[in-house]
C-alpha cells in the first residue's frame, strides 16, 4: 500500500525548487504590490503591505522550511506554507482563487498566487523591517548541506535525541522534515530510534554522509526536472523515494516489507532487514492493541498475519 499525498510539508529539496523558480521571475522585479484574500494569512501589523508597493526584489532565501523574499529598504516577506500552502505562477493580475487563495504577489511580468488545499488555513505571511526582525523567525537550525561532518555530529550529538527526532528538530538542523529523514536514515541504514549521544564517529560520519547525498540528489533532480518551467507539484512525498510513504511495499535494497512506526499525525518509514537487523520497532497504536502480542521480527509479524488469516 502506497501512502500518496501532495499535502506534505515541502522539505528543504522542495523549498530550493521554488527559490530556483522564483529567481528569475522576480528579483530584480519591483512589486507593484500584495493583494490579501485571506484575513488568517497575514500575521504582523507593521510595516504594512503597502510599504511593499514599488519595492524591488533584491534576493530570495530560505530559512528552515519558509521562503524569504527580500526587498529595498531592507524590507522582507517571509512565507512559511506549512503543510499545504502552495505557489502558483500566473498572468499579470490573476485572480485570486476563491476557494483557496491567499494572497497574490503582483509584479509586471506576472503574478504570484499563494494558495492552500486546506480549511484550516496554517500557511503564514510575516511583513518584516530589518535583519533582526527576521533573525526572531529563525530557530537556529544549521543548513545541512553547508557544514562539515565534524560541526554535523557537533551538532547532532547537542542533544540525546533519537536520530529521527534531531534530524527533524528545527533548531539543530535546517529544513528536514519527516519524509527527507526517512531518505536520510534508509540510506545510512540506521535505525530512527538510536540515540544521538550513543552513536560512534564511524556511524555519524555515515550519516552525514547520507544526509549530503540525500538532499543534493533531491534537489539537483527536481530542478533537472522542471527546468526552466513552474513546479506543478510540490510535495516532499515522491513516488521513486526509497521508503518513505512506502509502508508494505519492498525495500528497494533487500525487497522485505517496508515497516512504519505511526504518531499522531504522522509517521516514519523504515526498512527493518537493512535499518534494524531484521528487528521491529514497536508502534504504539498497534502495540496497545496486540497487547504482549507485538511481533519482535518480520517472520513473527507474517506468522501473525497467517494466524489472523486463518482465523477469519
Amino acid at each position: 500500500m502506497t501512502w500518496m499525498s501532495d499535502c506534505v510539508v515541502p522539505e528543504l529539496p522542495d523549498i530550493e525548487l521554488y527559490l530556483h523558480a522564483l529567481e528569475p521571475r522576480v528579483v530584480d522585479h519591483v512589486l507593484a504590490g500584495i493583494r490579501l484574500g485571506s484575513p488568517f494569512l497575514l500575521r504582523t501589523v507593521d510595516p504594512p503591505a503597502g510599504a511593499f508597493e514599488g519595492k524591488r526584489v533584491t534576493g530570495l532565501r530560505r530559512i528552515g522550511k519558509r521562503i524569504v523574499f527580500a526587498f529595498e529598504d531592507d524590507l522582507f516577506a517571509v512565507v512559511h506554507l506549512m503543510i499545504a500552502g502552495r505557489f502558483q505562477w500566473k498572468d499579470p493580475g490573476a485572480a485570486i482563487p476563491k476557494r483557496n487563495g491567499l494572497c497574490a504577489f503582483d509584479f509586471q511580468n506576472g503574478t504570484l498566487i499563494l494558495t492552500e488545499a486546506s480549511k484550516k488555513k496554517r500557511a503564514r505571511l510575516h511583513l518584516l523591517r530589518g535583519e533582526k526582525a527576521l533573525d526572531e523567525l529563525d530557530p537556529g537550525g544549521l543548513e545541512p548541506l553547508a557544514i562539515d561532518a565534524t560541526t554535523f555530529a557537533e551538532r547532532l550529538r547537542m542533544r540525546n535525541h533519537t536520530v529521527k527526532r534531531a534530524l527533524t528538530d528545527p533548531r539543530l538542523f535546517s529544513g528536514i522534515g519527516n519524509a527527507y529523514s526517512d531518505e536520510i536514515l534508509w540510506e545510512a541504514q540506521l535505525s530512527p530510534v538510536r540515540w544521538t549521544q550513543r552513536l560512534d564517529d564511524p556511524t555519524t560520519e555515515r550519516l552525514y554522509d547520507a544526509t549530503q547525498a540525500v538532499l543534493v540528489r533531491w534537489r539537483d533532480a527536481l530542478r533537472d526536472e522542471v527546468g526552466d518551467g513552474w513546479p506543478g507539484k510540490v510535495t516532499a512525498f515522491r513516488p521513486e523515494m526509497a521508503v518513505h510513504g512506502k509502508y508494505g511495499e519492498p525495500c528497494p535494497r533487500c525487497g522485505d516489507p517496508v515497516q512504519r512506526i505511526r504518531y499522531a499525525s504522522n509517521e516514519t518509514n523504515y526498512c527493518a532487514t537493512c535499518q534494524n537487523d531484521g528487528k521491529l520497532l514497536a508502534d504504539r497504536s498497534l502495540s496497545r492493541l496486540l497487547k504482549g502480542d507485538w511481533p519482535r521480527t518480520l517472520e513473527e509479524l507474517e506468522e501473525q498475519k497467517r494466524t489472523r488469516q486463518e482465523s477469519k
